[in-house]
């Protein structure tokens, strides 16, 4: 009888202990949460764009097109 005492006693124990394990790592069990920011989404472009075309055209050329006009 003592025997069956102690037998149980130590079943309940090992089942308080896996229990109360379980319990405990379920409580630490990782949380992922996809959130909005709280402030909007800011992009700065500090952009400088500067082009040049330059046409230069031979002197002769021009002196033929304005002599000339017919060409085209």
């Amino acid at each position: 009888m003592l025997q069956l005492q102690g037998n149980l006693l130590r079943q309940s124990l090992l089942t308080s202990a896996i229990l109360s394990a379980a319990i405990a790592l379920g409580g630490c069990s990782p949380k992922i949460a996809i959130e909005t920011p709280k402030e909007p989404i800011t992009i700065n472009l500090n952009v400088k764009i500067e082009h040049e075309i330059l046409i230069k055209v031979d002197k002769q050329i021009d002196t033929l097109f304005n002599e000339e006009s017919d060409l085209f």
